[in-house]
Parts: C-alpha cells; sequence; structure tokens
C-alpha cells in the first residue's frame, strides 16, 4: 500500500499494533509488552490512547491491557465477556462489543468482526470463559481501512469481510500451530481481496515457525505476486 493518507501503522512484535490516524487517534491492539521477547526496547506509547482493541482474551493479547488502560485511560473494546472481567479489575470506560458491531470514535469506525480461535482468561490455574475470539475492521475517515484478524484460521466467510468492509491492508498471522500458517494466510488474503498484508503472530517464540518468505512464496503460489508483504521488524511503521 504507498499511500495510507497520513496514518501510521507501527507493528510491536506479536500481534500488538500501534495505528496513528492522521488526524490524530491512537488505536492500540492486543497490548503484549512487557512478557513479549519481540516488544522492542525503550519503546514508549504515546501518553494518551484512544482506543484500546482487544481481539480475545488470551493472555498473549491482554497481558498489558490493565496496566495500559489505567494508565492511557483509552475506550477499551472487547467482546461483552472480557471486557466485563476487565471492568471487574478496574477497568474504566469499557464498550462491550460483538460480532458485526460497531464503535464511533471521531475519525475511526471499528466493527467487530469473526475470527476461527479459542478465548479464555487465565486465573491461576483456571481458565475463565472470555467471550469468543474476533477480529477488527478499522475504517479511517480520510484514510485506508484496515484489518486485523486477531488469532484464526483461514475460513471462507472472510469474503463477507471482504463484501461488508472492503479492508485495503489486513494484519494477519503466520506463525503456525496457534493460528494459520503461511499457505492459510495466503488463502485468507485472497479471500480478503487485499492488497497489502503486514504479517504478525510470529518468530515470538520457537513454535511459532512460519516466516514471512514462506507467505510470499505462498502468495505466488496462488498467483498473487501482486499482493505486498510488509516485512517489519517489531518498532517499524509503516507510514
Amino acid at each position: 500500500m504507498s499511500n495510507l493518507q497520513g496514518t501510521v501503522i507501527t507493528w510491536l512484535g506479536h500481534a500488538t499494533v500501534l495505528i496513528e490516524t492522521a488526524r490524530g487517534t491512537s488505536i492500540l491492539i492486543d497490548p503484549f509488552i512487557k512478557q513479549s521477547p519481540t516488544y522492542p526496547k525503550n519503546f514508549k506509547l504515546p501518553e494518551k490512547l484512544d482506543l484500546l482493541l482487544l481481539t480475545h482474551a488470551h493472555e498473549d493479547h491482554i497481558a498489558d491491557a490493565i496496566p495500559v488502560a489505567k494508565k492511557s485511560h483509552p475506550s477499551v473494546l472487547g467482546t461483552f465477556e472480557l471486557v466485563t472481567w476487565l471492568a471487574g479489575e478496574g477497568v474504566k470506560n469499557t464498550v462491550g462489543m460483538n460480532l458485526g458491531g460497531s464503535f464511533v470514535f471521531q475519525d475511526v469506525t471499528a466493527t467487530m468482526v469473526e475470527a476461527k480461535h479459542s478465548s479464555g482468561i487465565q486465573d491461576g490455574d483456571s481458565i475463565i470463559y472470555g467471550g469468543i475470539a474476533t477480529g477488527f475492521v478499522l475504517a479511517i475517515e480520510g484514510g485506508p481501512r484496515l484489518y486485523h484478524s486477531g488469532d484464526t484460521c483461514a475460513f471462507s466467510d472472510m469474503q463477507i469481510i471482504r463484501d461488508l468492509y472492503a479492508p485495503e491492508l489486513a494484519m494477519l498471522p503466520i506463525g503456525d500451530r496457534y493460528t494459520m500458517g503461511p499457505r492459510g494466510a495466503a488463502l485468507a488474503t485472497q479471500f480478503l481481496g487485499v492488497n497489502t498484508v503486514l504479517p504478525i503472530h510470529f518468530g515470538t517464540f520457537p513454535f511459532l515457525t512460519g516466516t514471512p518468505d514462506q507467505l510470499k512464496k505462498a502468495l505466488e503460489d496462488r498467483g498473487l505476486s501482486g499482493v505486498e508483504v510488509m516485512m517489519l521488524q517489531p518498532g517499524e511503521s509503516i507510514r
């Protein structure tokens, strides 16, 4: 994607992504910071975050949700079950959502969409139901339409996301084992009809073995060599 119309997307390792719009709205997705081996050292989040989006309740996606929310006071978007638990932990400004629903904040419309994955909150030795796993589509006024799939496999109803929301850039997991690998992400790219992919959820741990180069090869095998794969290091941005 050659023109993001002033939007800046910064990959912060694993599935953590910071998005800043041309009008100054700051969005953080799936904060995995202190425990993440790949979060860029010395990277400082903006003092003020407007939106905190949580795709599902697994620890590697919400580990830092509570401290980030209490420090930066964003609106916290997630499934009803997940944000109800967060509210019980003292998080303010929670916004419960479910599939197909949207939340508008200034120049951003965030829509919750389907993912195929599990979701549970680690509470000591127990797992608490955290609602379903989801993704988000972000429609930015005067800017691009972005899709963060959360953790998922490829599924044919991604074509519904294409038809309803027409995302231009997709943030897709490629690590394998807990999500789809590169071949699945290539099929997801085809279903979505996007022309740019930011690979996420790979390389954080040794068992997440998928790579961006493997994704590029899988796209070529599907006749999608024109799709741009953003080869970012944690802390680097698409501007």
